[in-house]
């Protein structure tokens, strides 16, 4: 899934490591998201989007496979 997370996480200030540790992950989920090799639970896309006062659809670019 296409995202934002790198760009918002630099906009905040924010490591991988500190930006995972506010939200209760590992540094190698936020590297997965990053580099869309995994997609979030509804429950860390919540988090996410409250760390960074936006909305889901703000961080995730949500596209149907055919």
């Amino acid at each position: 899934m296409k995202n934002k997370l790198k760009l918002l996480r630099e906009n905040f200030g924010f490591t991988q490591d500190q930006l995972a540790t506010l939200v209760d992950v590992s540094r190698q989920t936020i590297i997965s998201l990053e580099r869309e090799k995994y997609d979030p639970s509804i429950q860390l896309a919540f988090k996410l989007s409250n760390i960074f006062s936006c909305t889901i659809e703000d961080i995730f670019i949500f596209k149907e496979e055919n």
